[in-house]
């Protein structure tokens, strides 16, 4: 997802670089999310701590790269079939979430008042 940002600065125009950015940002967030769970995140992003989320979430970033250069066209085809693969995922019924994804679901209302 960065290279694709990266990408999207060539030729530089205001829209450009500011989807340039956002693709960056969601990069970085998504790569985050692998390694460390800042704690805010499961209640403002839940959706990215299921298959089905994260697979909508990476059609989406997938779909924004997909114009203009071959090496866009590439990275928005690479993260667009993970996207559809986690998608997928969601509906088998024996495959769980890996651990980075059941640490921070607490589920819906579990939060403390």
């Amino acid at each position: 997802m960065v290279l694709g940002g990266i990408s999207q600065f060539f030729p530089i125009s205001l829209q450009s670089v500011i989807i340039g950015c956002y693709v960056i940002i969601f990069g970085l967030a998504t790569a985050l999310l692998e390694f460390q769970i800042p704690p805010y995140v499961s209640r403002y992003a839940s959706f990215l701590f299921s298959f089905l989320g994260r697979g909508i979430f990476y059609i989406f970033v997938g779909s924004i790269l997909l114009h203009d250069s071959i090496l866009r066209v590439i990275a928005g085809s690479i993260v667009g079939i993970i996207g559809v693969a986690f998608v997928v995922l969601e509906y088998i019924p024996s495959i769980e979430p890996p651990q980075n994804m059941r640490d921070a679901d607490a589920g819906w209302g579990a939060e403390q008042v």
